[in-house]
């Protein structure tokens, strides 16, 4: 299904820029021929149908319920550096603070993506691109944090807190920042 909707987000963009870029200023320099070119009228059929088919298969998807998939931060198992969102760890005790570690990374989706997202807004429920998307931030700003931990030789991350803030249109800016410590064996 994801497949029809990327396809259908395709033929919108194409469609659109086709009739924005080249079809109006076409009409504008040859206004006394109404008959429309071939390549214009496959472009207004591409913006339709793209449009048709995202709507199709956004509800379809919608029926589903289906739960977004998200990328996944590395177990405590892979991890050399522990994160906790707390200021103390049971039965350790920090020995050094070594310093604000920080990680953080601007996403944005693409417009057919954005396409998908306003007709969930019309037909309502989650808006799964935007989840996609923070998901994908959270992950990649917070391997980024650990990795600048790691380098620091830092044992653990406390007081982890994540901020988000729009920065245009659809894209949006994730940090995540701690206090990177050594703890005692």
């Amino acid at each position: 299904m994801k497949i029809f909707r990327n396809i259908g987000s395709l033929a919108f963009v194409l469609g659109l820029f086709t009739v924005i870029f080249a079809g109006i200023p076409w009409y504008v320099m040859v206004a006394d021929d109404p008959v429309l070119p071939w390549w214009f009228r496959i472009a207004v059929f591409c913006l339709l149908g793209g449009i048709l088919v995202v709507l199709l298969t956004v509800a379809l998807e919608q029926r589903k319920n289906k739960p977004p998939t998200q990328g996944q931060l590395p177990t405590e198992s892979d991890r050399t550096v522990m994160l906790l969102n707390s200021a103390t760890l049971p039965n350790r005790e920090i020995t050094e603070v070594v310093g604000l570690v920080q990680g953080h990374t601007v996403f944005a989706i693409w417009l057919g993506k954005d396409l998908s997202a306003l007709v969930r807004l019309i037909l309502g429920g989650e808006l799964t691109e935007y989840t996609d998307m923070m998901g994908k931030a959270r992950v990649e700003a917070t391997n980024r944090m650990i990795a600048e931990a790691a380098e620091m030789g830092a044992d653990a991350i406390i007081n982890v807190r994540y901020m988000t803030t729009s920065v245009v249109g659809s894209a949006a800016e994730l940090l995540v920042y701690g206090t990177a410590v050594k703890l005692s064996e």
